[in-house]
């Protein structure tokens, strides 16, 4: 057997990733620390890298989308949050929430999923769902008696992305498992919503207003209102148009 081929065999025992065998080729240094704080170092950044790939599968968007060519021209930010915050993910260390309002169309799917995918380049765990999905998933998971594997990626998350908020009613048990989602959520870690509803009509959709107004208060005492004004990207380059 060729010392490269034992080199990838150790490295394979040793999970250290078949990138370790290749990195030591190209590594230069003086001493052998010197050659195995480079060669460690390799190591570190490549797993690293993976798992933010990992982060970024794990986390169920349903397109990435990222900052790349995006106008905030009509998306009115609060003026405690500027738009690097947001790149930076800031409002995430800080366990804040973001509820980002404004009429279908206007973005508000590409900038939360933007900020998602971003939030995952710089580590942390995201978990993303259209709000009526989790909802049905955590009904039927619970019918079924198997609601830790949901509970699990919720609980790991850091940012917990609830897509298309208020679009569907749902009836008492929905509700009552939706408020434990924010409950969890509540000061452990950050969410953001994505709605066409305003806040005075968050009550159409819920079973309880009791219920509806412990989610409002939670999401809105250490959250930041997002306003899409927009038009409708969506409209203005439909292929439709007349």
């Amino acid at each position: 057997m060729s010392k490269q081929r034992i080199i990838l065999e150790l490295c394979k025992q040793l999970r250290l990733g078949t990138y370790m065998a290749e990195a030591y080729k190209t590594i230069k240094a003086e001493t052998n620390e010197d050659f195995l704080i480079s060669l460690l170092r390799v190591v570190v950044e490549e797993r690293d890298i993976e798992r933010k790939n990992r982060y970024l599968k794990l986390a169920g968007f349903d397109v990435i989308k990222t900052f790349a060519n995006y106008s905030f021209d009509y998306v009115q930010l609060p003026e405690e949050l500027s738009v690097d915050d947001l790149k930076e993910c800031t409002f995430i260390e800080n366990k804040q929430n973001l509820i980002l309002f404004g009429k279908p169309g206007t973005g508000k799917t590409h900038l939360a999923t933007a900020i998602g995918v971003e939030a995952c380049r710089k580590g942390h765990r995201v978990a993303y769902y259209k709000t009526s999905r989790l909802v049905n998933d955590l009904v039927d998971a619970m019918a079924s008696k198997n609601l830790k594997s949901i509970w699990k990626k919720l609980l790991n998350a850091k940012l917990v992305i609830l897509d298309e908020w208020g679009y569907i009613p749902f009836e008492k048990t929905g509700t009552q498992l939706l408020f434990e989602v924010i409950s969890e959520c509540y000061e452990q870690r950050s969410v953001v919503i994505t709605t066409n509803l305003p806040f005075n009509e968050w009550n159409t959709i819920f079973y309880d207003e009791k219920l509806t107004n412990a989610i409002l208060d939670r999401m809105v005492h250490h959250g930041y209102l997002i306003l899409h004004n927009g038009p409708s990207f969506r409209l203005a380059h439909s292929t439709m148009r007349a």
